[in-house]
């Protein structure tokens, strides 16, 4: 079985994470990056899925020089080989244009069973890319997966949600995307594992190499873009209301001034 799992590449979410103020895009000069938690699920469950039986897991991330660290990650979790999208005229890109330029990776790596995804991205949170991917590749998609299984030409999860519990199955091949909920813990990078991962292939493509425009991609060509933020003021000293018989009287002023009650 031949499995893709795209990875991305994002802010650590432990840092002060901000914005450029040149354009307004995600400020990934000012913060450490690594790939995102979420994708280390789908990762896993593609581990598992070709340890049981046979295949190759081909992990593909787009982004600039440093989201190869993702895919360094995949590869030393135990993937097989890697794809790293780099083109400067991606910068700024939003979720359209990133299915567009996954999806076209994806039929230039071949027709993998599977395409796998985290449920979503820690920075952006969107969850949609996975079901962006499954129509430009026209292949059924099964989402927000917390429990996976393939058995001959058939994918099956289960979604859960909190009033009900779903068992969907597509036929293969197919578009998934992995919760956290799996119950399959990500495995850590062994020393094997990180030593192997450095002789393991990895294609770097351009646009030009997926046969796209860059007119299609890119800050210019976003849907949707950040006009101006503003930094969270630093936090300031709390009031300390000493109750010495109206301390009710004072909290309740207090909140009032404040417009919560």
């Amino acid at each position: 079985m031949d499995i893709v799992v795209c990875v991305k590449h994002v802010p650590d979410a432990q840092g002060d994470r901000g914005f450029d103020d040149t354009d307004w895009t995600t400020d990934r000069q000012a913060v450490d990056g690594l790939m995102s938690e979420l994708d280390e699920y789908p990762v896993e469950e593609a581990l598992r899925i070709i340890e049981a039986g046979e295949g190759t897991l081909t992990v593909i991330t787009m982004g600039p020089d440093a989201a190869a660290d993702a895919v360094k990650k995949a590869l030393q979790m135990g993937a097989d080989k890697g794809v790293h999208v780099n083109d400067e005229a991606l910068h700024g890109s939003d979720s359209v244009a990133t299915s567009l330029v996954l999806a076209e990776a994806i039929k230039k790596v071949g027709q993998p069973d599977l395409v796998m995804f985290g449920m979503a991205s820690t920075d952006g949170g969107m969850s949609v890319v996975p079901a962006m991917v499954a129509e430009r590749l026209g292949l059924p998609q099964v989402t927000l997966a917390s429990e996976l299984s393939v058995e001959g030409s058939s994918v099956s999860i289960r979604r859960d949600s909190d009033t009900a519990t779903e068992r969907i199955e597509a036929s293969l091949p197919a578009v998934v995307s992995v919760t956290d909920q799996t119950g399959n813990e990500p495995r850590y990078p062994s020393f094997k594992g990180i030593m192997a991962a450095k002789k393991k292939p990895v294609e770097t493509w351009s646009l030009a190499d997926l046969g796209i425009d860059p007119a299609q991609v890119g800050l210019d060509a976003a849907a949707t873009k950040v006009e101006q933020a503003t930094p969270r003021p630093p936090r300031e000293q709390g009031t300390i209301v000493k109750d010495e018989g109206e301390g009710g009287s004072q909290l309740a002023e207090f909140l009032a001034s404040k417009k919560f009650i």
